[in-house]
């Protein structure tokens, strides 16, 4: 019998032993390959991610990029808000310089923009007290002078001049600070605009003009609205803090919102209130000017108050990133009130005669203000109902593109 038979024989060489795989330490970070979907997220808004604030400012930037909740899952996240939480946790935020601007420049700024706002009023007051004055003033020539400058002239230079200078500082007002739009408005936009302010300053008076059987162009004077345009340009103050009020408190309920929808119920009340503040702004200012001024009562208060309202609204949405909608509220009244003047001369033609009653006997009835009234008041309830739903995204309040950082180069949207 052998040894093997037996297994008494001496043992072979003892196997080796089996070592075990050491575990990893937890905090070891795993390493990212192509299979990480996030990663090609992190390089094309990189930017983003490192001076965001809070997720939340992402999310509003993945919105504005049209990534949604069914995008997300993709990346395997339940929603945009889920997945802006890992942006914000694997980017890290970039430092800011030793030499940027302490707290005592941003002030300045905004005691600038706040004396820039108050511009239009003032010299909206100066051109009304200045061409008041001018009325009054005596002739600079000898009157013996056939082709001498009239007083008529001289306020008529002064006027003009004057309307130069609060368009002139209407235009730096919305070019700057809260009234800002996000994109450049189209040119329609200013037309409709343009429209509207020369309607509220003599479209009374023409519309008078025209349902007494004029107008007689040899011999006609326009008669201007003083207090109307004085209590508009009063309330761009009202407008733009109402504007910067509502942005910061939206921007405060991004970093508390944790989804669409509690975004959105802090949304809604946020902009009522808003809106309801420049509405009150609006009513005392033009009843405070109409009371001083004399333009005739309810008629121009409401006038100027829809108006008002109505341009307030526009530019909210303008500034907000809805610039269509911000030129087809004030169309829509400048096709209201276009129509309401055609409507008289159209109706002296035997055919078209039931075309000048429905302008006719609402003037009869409340006076020739409530054609701008109900022309201005119903597209501003249009433009509301609309920015209810649409300044309930996060995207509509995502950083302005004009002082957000350049964009990164093409290589970096690259995984």
């Amino acid at each position: 019998m052998t040894t093997a038979d037996t297994g008494t024989g001496p043992a072979g060489p003892p196997s080796e032993p089996r070592t075990r795989p050491t575990p990893r330490p937890p905090d070891t970070p795993t390493r990212r390959g192509p299979a990480d979907p996030v990663k090609t997220l992190m390089h094309r808004h990189r930017t983003l991610c490192e001076h965001a604030v809070d997720p939340m400012e992402i999310a509003a930037g993945l919105e504005a990029d049209g990534v949604t909740d069914r995008t997300a899952a993709r990346f395997r996240h339940r929603d945009v808000f889920s997945l802006a939480e890992e942006l914000y946790a694997r980017v890290p935020r970039a430092e800011t310089p030793p030499d940027a601007p302490g707290s005592e420049p941003v002030r300045r700024g905004r005691g600038v923009r706040a004396v820039l706002h108050l511009l239009p009023g003032a010299l909206c007051a100066v051109t009304v007290a200045a061409v008041a004055t001018t009325a009054h003033a005596p002739t600079p020539v000898a009157a013996q002078w056939i082709d001498a400058p009239s007083t008529q002239l001289c306020q008529t230079v002064v006027g003009a001049a004057g309307a130069c200078l609060v368009l002139l500082a209407l235009r730096l007002c919305v070019r700057h600070g809260p009234l800002r739009a996000r994109c450049p408005s189209t040119r329609a936009a200013g037309l409709w605009t343009c429209w509207l302010a020369g309607y509220a300053l003599c479209g009374d008076w023409l519309l008078r003009l025209l349902l007494a059987g004029g107008p007689d162009l040899p011999h006609v004077r326009p008669q201007f609205a003083t207090g109307t345009a004085l209590a508009l340009t009063c309330a761009v103050v009202p407008a733009a803090w109402c504007a910067h009020w509502f942005a910061a408190r939206v921007r405060r309920g991004l970093a508390d919102s944790r989804c669409l929808a509690a975004f959105g119920s802090r949304v809604r009340p946020l902009l009522l209130v808003a809106v309801t503040m420049q509405l009150a702004a609006l009513v005392a200012l033009s009843a405070a000017v109409d009371a001083a001024v004399g333009d005739g009562g309810a008629g121009p208060v409401t006038a100027t108050t829809a108006l008002g309202l109505l341009l307030f609204l526009a530019r909210l949405l303008a500034r907000h990133g809805f610039p269509a909608a911000a030129a087809a509220g004030p169309a829509a009244a400048v096709a209201l009130e276009a129509a309401a003047l055609a409507s008289v001369p159209a109706a002296r033609l035997p055919v078209l005669a039931p075309l000048g009653k429905p302008a006719e006997t609402a003037v009869a009835l409340l006076g020739p203000s409530v054609v701008p009234a109900v022309a201005c008041a119903l597209p501003a309830a249009g433009l509301l109902l609309y920015a209810l739903r649409a300044l309930t995204g996060a995207s509509a309040h995502a950083p302005d593109p004009v002082a957000a950082p350049a964009a990164p180069p093409a290589e970096a949207d690259r995984p």
